[in-house]
């Protein structure tokens, strides 16, 4: 069974916006759904949307893992290892509240 080999990387983090993708709204560009990097916090879109930002993210600053940032959802996926994965005690806004909520 495969693993993800980049558990170590997750940190509490704080989103970087409840709005929407921190990269779209800064352009005016529009998102499909939400993903929340578990290294450093940054709200992207996914590779759904027209820029895919989550992903580019990912990419540029090496922070392989993203949560699903997206209510009822509670799930993450590791960009490098291409695995689905089940984390408990992450960042959800269904589930965690956040300071200014």
């Amino acid at each position: 069974m495969a693993s993800c080999t980049h558990l170590d990387q997750i940190q509490p983090v704080t989103p970087s916006s409840f709005e929407g993708c921190s990269d779209c709204l800064a352009m005016g560009g529009e998102w499909v759904h939400l993903r929340l990097c578990l290294t450093c916090g940054r709200v992207g879109c996914c590779d759904s949307s027209p820029n895919r930002h989550a992903s580019k993210h990912a990419g540029a600053h090496d922070h392989p893992l993203v949560s699903s940032f997206e209510p009822g959802e509670d799930w993450s996926w590791c960009y490098v290892d291409e695995l689905t994965l089940a984390i408990d005690d992450i960042p959800h806004p269904h589930r965690h509240p956040y300071p200014g909520e």
